[in-house]
């Protein structure tokens, strides 16, 4: 978490909060955090999104 976090630019705490869901994110945060892990931000969204319509129907 702390080389995540300095990679991002962002402090230990923040990502933190971020990894406990005890914070929402900003966009630019989560895309920050997903820039300094080597992850695809849209992908992440794209498997989310197919999830929850399978949940729906």
């Amino acid at each position: 978490m702390n080389a995540v976090a300095a990679r991002a630019g962002l402090s230990q705490q923040m990502v933190s909060y971020v990894e406990r869901e005890m914070r929402n994110p900003a966009l630019e945060t989560l895309l920050r955090i997903t820039a300094a892990m080597e992850v695809d931000l849209a992908a992440i969204i794209r498997k989310a999104m197919k999830s929850a319509k399978k949940d729906r129907g």
